[in-house]
């Protein structure tokens, strides 16, 4: 299968990517930057670019069979500061990209969704696909009306279209430097000796997912003819200062924690249902939150 990755140069991008490549098919990647981590993949065909430049968008998705749409220009705590920056360059170029699937091809899409800005603040726990959406960010907004969209272009032009909910992931080559990834943020500043700053009094609860059992549910995905909407997590909450008391663990330190003012746009908890992922494709969780910052931390101390 010719696969093309938007946003392959990412943290997750360029782990679907080496999972698309042992699994066989052939993969080319768009984005607008090299990855950080590593040097260009001999096997990988690059197309560099703005999500908006669809002249050579329209260039990469010559013969392709599937297409995986990962970039994002926000992060659920930037896009309220300029929510029609968030709307222009992410649903916009999301439609443009949908408008050039239905004109030449191909046919099928999966899109990465917010597995918690798209529900909001839950009426119950953990959260179904079926949960009603309530965003209170521009980011949950935006990423709710790019799944609506998506629904439309199925009906009307036969695109099909895999939504997948993420909820945290982390994981090596994730950025680290606070913008988003909490686990990803607190691991670096643990190894720099800084200390940890909570948002709030650290009981919010998030669910956390390893970035291979993510990519795990991508390749049965694309191998797959189902559509739909599905929430990937490890369908397990834990509250910020858990998360603390685990890399404590790990890592043999103990930083300073530093609590501030909770922030509006975030929802004090939720973790995902998984079990409609689970039954469809027969995909399970493999990494619990202990191996996985292990996992996470020993990367960070040999990329240092």
């Amino acid at each position: 299968m010719n696969v093309l990755v938007i946003g392959g140069t990412g943290f997750i991008g360029s782990h679907v990517c080496d999972s698309l490549l042992r699994a066989g098919h052939t993969v080319s990647v768009y984005s607008r930057h090299d990855e950080k981590h590593r040097n260009p993949l001999k096997y990988i065909t690059y197309f560099k670019g703005d999500i908006s430049d669809t002249t050579t968008l329209s260039e990469a998705l010559i013969g392709m069979d599937s297409v995986v749409h990962l970039a994002s220009t926000t992060v659920p705590s930037t896009s309220n500061l300029n929510p029609t920056h968030d709307v222009s360059s992410n649903l916009i170029h999301t439609i443009e990209l949908l408008e050039l699937l239905r004109k030449n091809g191909p046919k099928k899409i999966i899109f990465i969704s917010s597995g918690g800005t798209v529900y909001g603040e839950p009426l119950h726990l953990p959260v179904s696909e079926s949960h009603p959406l309530n965003p209170i960010c521009s980011y949950g907004v935006v990423k709710v009306a790019i799944e609506n969209y998506m629904n439309i272009y199925q009906k009307q032009y036969g695109i099909e279209f895999v939504i997948m909910r993420v909820s945290n992931p982390y994981g090596p080559r994730q950025g680290h430097m606070g913008v988003q990834g909490l686990i990803s943020a607190f691991l670096n500043r643990v190894k720099n000796g800084q200390d940890l700053i909570v948002w709030g009094d650290g009981e919010t609860i998030r669910d956390y997912i390893y970035i291979s059992d993510i990519v795990s549910l991508f390749d049965k995905a694309l191998s797959s003819s189902v559509t739909g909407v599905f929430n990937v997590g490890s369908g397990q909450g834990f509250t910020i200062n858990q998360v603390i008391d685990v890399i404590c663990k790990v890592t043999n330190m103990n930083p300073t924690v530093i609590y501030k003012e909770s922030r509006a746009f975030d929802v004090s908890k939720i973790y995902l249902d998984t079990q409609k992922a689970r039954e469809v494709f027969d995909w399970q969780v493999h990494t619990d939150l202990f191996n996985g910052i292990n996992k996470h931390w020993e990367w960070l101390l040999q990329a240092s």
